[in-house]
């Protein structure tokens, strides 16, 4: 069984970016020298998605015209002599195709990756969320081990998690593991618990391998709150339904880089302006006499 087919949930409003998003995908925002959005994508391609559905909304048509080919601007800088430039648009030429579906309503990210089922059918797919990044530049294969976790233990769902301080757990899906290592079999997954209730540190880390099932939970399951449907609530009714869902850790250089928020924001550019060959050292030179 191969899994090349992979939902990249990008219709989120991104409020608490504003004003930076209010005529911009938070998507689209740069890290570095790319948009977020493309560290994602080229992620997916390493380890072998030949098919990325965006599950886009209002406002996200950059997104579209970023992964379009540019015939023009190819031209105009070949006219030019500007051939260096034109390796940076290599990723327009990768072997991917690309699809596009609005989530029409936003009711949360269950309701976005249901609304993925009639494009995958009956294959199983990975979920990438669009605004989060694992690993400096994307060097991560944790959805290689995910997609080989997957296929061994024939199971129905396989999500990354990574360690945080206890304090942090109430923003997350969180893990209770019915055993210890960096792959292991989930007894139970729970949605921003209390600190004092959350099973342990370990919480969900954007990224997802599915089987079709999953789309059968998500019909079943009542939206919280604000009316949202929660992927977690649908994984949980996964596991009581005797269904095998397993975890996989992230390893220490895969840091999730999540773009919600400016602490996180600020944070990623620097880290990742930092690991630029061309710019980083005198950045780092500058960073040092002001500080």
């Amino acid at each position: 069984m191969e899994i090349n087919i992979a939902v990249v949930p990008v219709a989120g409003l991104g409020t608490r970016l504003l004003p930076a998003t209010k005529s911009q995908p938070k998507e689209m925002l740069p890290i570095g020298r790319k948009p977020v959005v493309q560290y994602v994508v080229e992620e997916l391609a390493r380890v072998g998605m030949e098919r990325i559905l965006f599950i886009t909304g209002p406002g996200k048509a950059s997104i579209e015209n970023h992964f379009d080919l540019d015939n023009e601007l190819i031209q105009v800088l070949r006219q030019n002599g500007k051939e260096d430039l034109l390796a940076e648009l290599s990723f327009e030429r990768a072997p991917l195709q690309y699809f596009y579906t609005r989530q029409r309503q936003q009711l949360g990210l269950g309701h976005a990756v249901a609304c993925a089922r009639p494009f995958v059918g009956g294959q199983p797919f990975a979920v990438a969320l669009g605004d989060s990044i694992i690993g400096l530049n994307a060097q991560s294969d944790v959805l290689g081990r995910m997609t080989r976790c997957f296929l061994q233990k024939k199971a129905e769902a396989v999500i990354a998690f990574t360690e945080v301080a206890r304090d942090r757990v109430p923003y997350y899906g969180v893990a209770k593991p019915k055993d210890e290592g960096g792959v292991f079999e989930l007894e139970d997954v729970i949605e921003k618990p209390r600190i004092e209730d959350a099973p342990s540190n370990l919480v969900i880390a954007a990224r997802y391998i599915f089987a079709p099932s999953i789309f059968e939970a998500l019909e079943q399951i009542q939206p919280g709150a604000g009316g949202e449907y929660q992927l977690t609530d649908a994984i949980r009714m996964v596991i009581q339904g005797g269904g095998k869902v397993y975890g996989v850790q992230l390893e220490a250089n895969e840091h999730r880089y999540d773009v919600g928020n400016f602490d996180s924001y600020f944070r990623a550019f620097v880290e990742f302006a930092l690991a630029d060959e061309k710019c980083g050292p005198t950045l780092r030179k500058y960073l040092e006499s002001i500080l």
